[in-house]
């Protein structure tokens, strides 16, 4: 396939220096002492680490599209320190130092990309501003500063998270309603193109094979087959996250949910001065309708909203430009700045992130039979795939670490529920938490329509 009948998943796609041209399928059969199924972050850095650590070790990445097709290279840009399913392994007594040690691996995680693509040398748009959560009616407020209170009584210091009156908040994001917020100095804001796009250069350029438009049918021990070819190795490694639900047998074991993200025209010096995010901080607000956005390096705004579930755990990679999703994030993002309400919106592009049935990562892999698999980051895999990739590499080289002691190494959620339940029970919850939101925004109790959303969903 050329360059130009290659089609841009996304805005960061259509925006990179050099245009995409997929590489060489697999075809026939082939030996390798390592084959990562996924061209995505945690398979590239699994095979970056691997690379690094065990040069001669013969690596082959099999792609069903081109790397950083998925999530790795449409998200929001956002690598920051959130672990989804944390806050229940800090709850737990028992597991709360484990916990902390997992988490401040996270603060580092966010580090690490940067470091690891300074020394690649690829030029991510890496600037580490911190994330803004602002809470914009009192309830949030109530939430936001609960979580901090918590956090600090946890043993994390101001140096991890800042509790910000409604005036310190105003100094960094003029967010339109922001009672106060949230700040962590641990994430960073990139171009997620750029990184995945230049992760798979890098690796190239060192020996690693990576074969594209390969999509793969079976995973087995020692051997993964794919559509005109297969590939035996002693470790064969599951990086598929969103898409793991096309593999046989693994239907329901992890939920395809989709993002819708935009981005605006590049915003002139008078608009930045007017709402703020000088040193692009990432930013969202507290509502149980997840958003998140950034400045971009060229000066735009790009801002997404999450929730949409298919039938079926359907996968969705290409959206129509009119599509109501947009929007709904349109309508979110100028909620938080109303003066952009004549800005043009340029791009519109969504896809789907990987979702257990308790909302927790893992990374698991069997020494016995050499199988691995890693996925589940809820939506915050851009540092979280990072820490995996890392994991991942000493539990193949059969290592013992601080990092494969955390708790979500060969964690095990249960599967979804099946169809039409999966879908019966996403979207009703879903409804109650915007629902809770609409209630709240009115001055009203979101009453048992918020308690439920809480109990199913992990923020």
């Amino acid at each position: 396939m050329s360059a130009e009948n290659f089609r841009s998943p996304s805005f960061w796609h259509s925006t990179l220096d050099e245009p995409i041209v997929p590489r060489a399928p697999l075809e026939g059969d082939a030996q390798f002492d390592v084959a990562i199924v996924g061209a995505g972050y945690t398979g590239l850095w699994t095979a970056y680490y691997l690379n690094q650590r065990e040069p001669g070790c013969r690596i082959a990445i099999v792609e069903a599209d081109v790397a950083g097709f998925g999530a790795s290279g449409r998200n929001g840009g956002w690598c920051a320190y959130y672990f989804s399913g944390i806050d229940a392994l800090l709850a737990d007594p028992d597991q709360r130092q484990s916990a902390l040690a997992l988490q401040r691996a996270m603060f580092d995680a966010v580090d690490e990309v940067g470091r690891a693509s300074t020394a690649a040398r690829i030029d991510c748009d890496y600037a580490k501003g911190g994330a803004l959560v602002a809470g914009r009616t009192p309830p949030d407020l109530e939430r936001l500063r609960e979580e901090y209170e918590e956090l600090i009584e946890f043993g994390f210091a101001e140096e991890d998270f800042r509790w910000l009156d409604a005036d310190a908040f105003a100094e960094r994001a003029r967010i339109d309603g922001a009672l106060g917020g949230l700040y962590s100095p641990h994430c960073a804001a990139i171009q997620p193109a750029k990184l995945a796009c230049g992760l798979a250069s890098f690796l190239e350029a060192r020996g690693v094979r990576i074969f594209e438009q390969s999509p793969v049918h079976k995973i087995e021990k020692g051997v993964l087959t794919a559509d005109r070819g297969r590939i035996r190795a002693e470790n064969v490694l599951r990086c598929t996250e969103g898409y793991t639900c096309r593999l046989p047998g693994l239907k329901r074991a992890i939920m395809p949910l989709h993002s819708m993200m935009i981005a605006t025209e590049p915003l002139p010096d008078s608009v930045w001065k007017e709402i703020g995010l000088h040193g692009r901080p990432t930013f969202a607000d507290r509502r149980r309708s997840v958003t998140y956005g950034q400045r971009t390096a060229d000066d735009r705004l790009t801002f997404g909203t999450r929730g949409h579930y298919y039938y079926g755990s359907g996968i969705r990679d290409y959206f129509d430009p009119d599509s109501a999703g947009f929007a709904h994030t349109r309508s979110a993002l100028l909620e938080l700045f109303p003066s952009l309400a004549e800005v043009e919106i340029t791009h519109r592009w969504g896809g789907p992130i990987g979702v257990t049935r308790d909302w927790a990562p893992f990374v698991q892999f069997d020494p016995r039979t050499g199988l691995g698999a890693v996925g589940g980051y809820a939506g915050n895999g851009v540092a979280a795939a990072n820490l995996a990739g890392r994991t991942l590499m000493e539990l193949v080289l059969r290592e013992t670490t601080e990092r494969t002691s955390f708790a979500w190494v060969n964690h095990a959620s249960r599967n979804w529920e099946p169809e039409p339940l999966r879908w019966l029970g996403f979207n009703a919850v879903l409804a109650m938490g915007q629902r809770a939101d609409a209630a709240e925004q009115k001055g009203r109790d979101a009453g048992v329509c918020g308690r439920i959303f809480e109990a199913f969903v992990a923020h």
